[in-house]
């Protein structure tokens, strides 16, 4: 398995990086979870425009899913569309959201480029990935993913405050992608985002093989988010995500 980071920009694209993108490959199928405000650009350095196979949506908020509004544009205007519609596993109410984003009526809405399925807590497979799906704490309905393949297995906490169901998700898991938006400091406010600490204690529970910190706003000093990662009480390999980094899952 292969995994891509296209994005890990918090809240907003940042000067080096879109929001959150990551692209899982495996036997030739290409997977996004997420697909945030800045992403589609990038992209297209690894893959091909119309080369998406399925989309994983962890939620909702604009850095996590609004570049779907472009690549609507892209599947459904295209020199050969219309192309076949991509399955999309999102929150409910999605395909209102995202068509009203787009500025478009409900009707035909985004369902003329995506096949739309909600998620809910589960486990359910996508092409060769065996996906699953739990909810995580954030103030609006929010996934954590695990997403497992020949043996490997990749977690991604998308948004979340500390959770017992991101550690549960991300046991013994080869890499963990989580999210460490917050500089520690006394009095974090709880079910919103994490900090490079609680991110490691995350990783040291769940007995991750590699973490990578991610969801990186940016207005913090990634210095310092590392630095505070580094009092999490995980014993092995840290590092901060980067548009571009390249991890191989063998």
């Amino acid at each position: 398995m292969k995994v891509t980071i296209i994005g890990c920009s918090g809240s907003f694209p940042g000067p080096d990086s879109p929001a959150s993108c990551y692209l899982l490959e495996a036997e030739g199928f290409r997977l996004l979870l997420d697909f945030g405000a800045g992403s589609l650009g990038p992209l297209q350095r690894h893959i091909g425009l119309y080369d998406v196979d399925a989309i994983c949506l962890s939620h909702l908020h604009a850095d996590h899913c609004l570049d779907m509004c472009g690549y609507h544009v892209a599947r459904t205007y295209g020199p050969d569309a219309p192309y076949p519609r991509v399955p999309v596993y999102a929150p409910a109410d999605a395909p209102r959201r995202l068509a009203a984003a787009y500025g478009m009526p409900e009707e035909p809405g985004m369902e003329t480029a995506f096949e739309f399925e909600r998620l809910q807590p589960d486990t359910f497979g996508v092409g060769p990935f065996m996906v699953t799906a739990g909810l995580v704490n954030h103030p609006v309905e929010a996934y954590g993913f695990r997403v497992s393949y020949g043996g490997r297995s990749v977690a991604y906490s998308g948004d979340t405050g500390e959770s017992a169901e991101l550690v549960k998700l991300a046991e013994d898991a080869d890499l963990l992608l989580c999210e460490a938006s917050f500089i520690d400091r006394p009095g974090l406010p709880a079910d919103l985002h994490m900090s490079g600490r609680q991110a490691a204690e995350h990783a040291a529970q769940a007995r991750v093989g590699r973490l990578v910190l991610t969801h990186l706003v940016p207005w913090h000093d990634k210095a310092r988010v590392l630095d505070d990662a580094s009092r999490g009480g995980y014993g092995g390999p840290i590092e901060l995500a980067r548009s571009g980094a390249v991890y191989h899952l063998a």
